[in-house]
């Protein structure tokens, strides 16, 4: 990916928003009030560029002190397999250590739950399902 920032502008947040509702809306069926919620105000939402194009998202925010929620990770199907989402995750990760957290968890789709693991995130929890689709929860010790 060419660039991954903190979204900082209305259009950045809406960029980031667009690709949620492409992923989770559109693809996977999620309804857009359960894709978007109260949390959307009060993270910190983190966007990724390939050729100025907007193509990965994600956010971030306090779960409980000194641990952070990583949620909403997503990035767009033509681009998928370019490691796009480790990137993203990364500079994440970097923006968590910086502000003082020392574990993150999140939510991983069952079927994403290897793509976490390649980053040292651990399963910690049973299936369960959320918005219709199996996840498992997972933590990592920065």
């Amino acid at each position: 990916m060419q660039k991954v920032k903190i979204v900082e502008t209305e259009l950045e947040k809406e960029q980031a928003f667009d690709i949620r509702r492409k992923v989770f809306v559109d693809e996977q069926g999620v309804a857009l009030h359960v894709e978007m919620d109260e949390y959307d105000d009060s993270a910190t939402h983190f966007i990724g560029y390939e050729l100025e194009q907007p193509i990965a998202a994600a956010r971030i925010r306090e779960y409980e002190q000194g641990v952070g929620k990583v949620e909403r990770v997503c990035v767009l199907a033509e681009y998928r397999g370019h490691h796009f989402g480790a990137e993203l995750m990364e500079q994440l990760e970097e923006y968590a250590r910086s502000i003082g957290y020392f574990r993150l968890q999140l939510n991983s789709q069952s079927h994403a739950i290897s793509f976490y693991e390649r980053l040292g995130y651990d399963v910690v929890s049973p299936e369960f399902m959320d918005a219709g689709i199996p996840h498992r929860q997972m933590e990592k010790t920065l």
